[in-house]
């Protein structure tokens, strides 16, 4: 707080604070010493409520008196060893950013080893630790869920990462790369380049024929000469592109929807999403083990194998030959 309040402020919630202790402790020794002469009877308010239910000047109860005065007490104590008065630490010293940081080393002496055990693992191997799974997943809940939802299926503007459609690659590899720098995919307005909300239309209804969806077949061979304003991200045959993280247009897979009109609005006014970067938030060791929880959610990829590590050309998996090189569009 010190940082960002300067003398003048300090004063002024000093001296708020130490008139208002005080004011309520005179206010309340004026309310209660006024004492009745003997013999006269408690003077009435003149407030009466369901005909016969009238209100009397009674004296406040001690007990509530006492238990008054008593807030008073624990308000000055409190403010004498806890901060509350302007740039004043208390005597005791304490803050939540002290406490915050006391938690955290505390939680390091804990977890720490079991954090470093598990970053000597490969991700593909740790994902298949179920202990290691489980605080991955607790971490996900923490950090990621809030877009990605609990399940991590997204929704609409959120990527599926259960599913095999990955915009930079599922490899353990991207998945981690992803989590620690972040992604931030940019689509610019196309509207003005196709010529207008007619060339929006035709290449709506091309990028459409893409997927196999329903369209408006004549519109579309317009639309495919204008495509190539968009295949420099999203390539000519509309497969994407991962090294820019262009999505696949020819899957069943839409991150905001397949319909004309919402294809036609993402090309006119383009889209922008970002996804923040975790490394600084979690360090390596914690974001290994999330990498690994991401790529356990079944939509992982294989490890990529360096080429000098390759001995001869092999032919692709069926698994990874039916993996589609695109992503969430």
């Amino acid at each position: 707080m010190e940082k960002h309040l300067s003398e003048f402020w300090h004063w002024y919630i000093v001296i708020i604070s130490v008139v208002s202790i005080i004011g309520c402790g005179v206010l309340l020794k004026l309310m209660t010493t006024k004492r009745l002469p003997k013999g006269e009877k408690v003077a009435l308010h003149g407030n009466v409520w369901d005909e016969d239910l009238q209100e009397y000047n009674h004296p406040l109860p001690s007990w509530w008196k006492w238990l008054f005065y008593l807030t008073l007490i624990f308000s000055i104590v409190y403010l004498a060893v806890y901060p509350g008065l302007g740039n004043f630490a208390g005597s005791f010293g304490w803050s939540s950013a002290g406490q915050y940081q006391q938690e955290m080393k505390q939680a390091e002496a804990e977890f720490g080893p079991i954090f470093a055990k598990y970053s000597a693992v490969a991700i593909a191997d740790l994902a298949k630790d179920k202990q290691a799974v489980e605080i991955g997943q607790r971490l996900f809940l923490n950090y990621c869920a809030q877009c990605h939802g609990s399940a991590a299926v997204g929704s609409r503007g959120f990527p599926n990462l259960t599913d095999k459609d990955w915009l930079y690659g599922g490899d353990p590899a991207s998945i981690k790369a992803t989590l620690a720098a972040g992604r931030n995919g940019v689509m610019p307005p196309l509207g003005e380049a196709l010529g207008g909300a007619d060339g929006v239309k035709a290449v709506a209804q091309y990028v459409r024929s893409l997927s196999g969806l329903q369209h408006d077949a004549s519109l579309a061979a317009k639309g495919k000469d204008k495509f190539a304003v968009c295949a420099a991200c999203h390539g000519m045959d509309g497969k994407g592109n991962r090294a820019l993280g262009g999505p696949n247009l020819t899957d069943n897979i839409w991150l905001y929807g397949s319909s004309a009109e919402t294809i036609e609005e993402g090309i006119n006014l383009g889209r922008n999403n970002a996804m923040p970067a975790q490394l600084e938030r979690l360090g390596e060791a914690k974001l290994h083990v999330l990498a690994a929880y991401v790529y356990s959610l079944g939509g992982g990829e294989p490890p990529v194998v360096a080429a000098e590590a390759v001995s001869a050309p092999t032919e692709p998996s069926p698994a990874s030959a039916t993996t589609k090189p695109g992503s969430k569009k």
